[in-house]
């Protein structure tokens, strides 16, 4: 659609880069706001939400180069590239680092596990949401070829030299797909935190929620690497994290009658 923002003369801005670097920057917002609420320290939980950031980058980067192993095992000099530094990565990769990196800074600040991780889990969904508008602008995790009304059409060669999005086809637009999904998933926990609930239960919805709607949008997006037993690895890791938060929300759920709890 439109990979270069900025362009002057071999310097250009990625347009992936610019909505990445706001979505994090809306993410953090409603985070703060949040928490400011629940009565955290502000700079604890922006802290946090910098190293979180961080490994989520990194995570998704490791994901990516352990997906398509065998491509960079033949050309090891492509994991310090360009094209990989502006890649978007596998993002359940980058939320496991993520979640280590925020449970380890949490023990160490001495924050409650569960319910710092409410706050977090609706900043999570609209950075994602922002995100994935960059990707669609990159041309990268594009969907498989579909004869939809709704269809997209890559046409700058620019996306396919970066990316490999096929031009002049008719995809699904399953950047588009999982922005919309991140979106409402943030309406919805941004205010289901302001009503009363047991500590865990929004990162557990979220993470329930989100990983059920990813799955289901793996079938309709194009996948370089082999399935496993029909499905892709990122679905595989799908169930693993929709399972987590379906064990965080059976053990929250027999305190639903709590009030919100800012320290619990």
């Amino acid at each position: 659609m439109y990979p270069k923002l900025i362009e002057i003369g071999d310097f250009y801005l990625p347009t992936y880069g610019v909505l990445v670097a706001l979505g994090f920057l809306a993410g953090l917002a409603a985070t703060v706001k949040l928490a400011r609420r629940s009565g955290y320290n502000p700079e604890q939980i922006t802290n946090l939400a910098v190293y979180v950031a961080l490994a989520g980058m990194l995570g998704a980067k490791i994901a990516m180069i352990l997906f398509d192993w065998r491509d960079y095992a033949a050309q090891p000099g492509r994991i310090f590239s360009m094209e990989t530094l502006q890649a978007a990565g596998v993002f359940q990769g980058g939320l496991i680092l993520a979640l280590f990196t925020a449970f380890l800074y949490m023990r160490r600040q001495n924050l409650p596990l569960l319910a710092t991780s409410d706050a977090f889990a609706p900043g999570v969904a609209i950075g994602h949401a922002v995100g994935r508008l960059g990707c669609f602008a990159a041309g990268c995790c594009w969907g498989v070829e579909c004869d939809l009304p709704w269809a997209v059409r890559f046409h700058n060669p620019v996306a396919w030299n970066l990316t490999g999005v096929p031009l002049e086809k008719d995809l699904h637009p399953t950047q588009l797909y999982e922005s919309g999904v991140e979106f409402l998933i943030f309406l919805w926990l941004f205010n289901r935190y302001n009503k009363p609930h047991a500590p865990g239960q929004i990162i557990g919805l979220y993470l329930v929620v989100s990983s059920v709607m990813r799955f289901a949008i793996e079938f309709v997006r194009y996948h370089a690497q082999p399935l496993i037993m029909g499905l892709s690895l990122t679905q595989w890791i799908s169930l693993v994290l929709a399972a987590a938060g379906a064990v965080i929300l059976a053990r929250t759920g027999n305190r639903d009658n709590l009030p919100q709890a800012a320290h619990a």
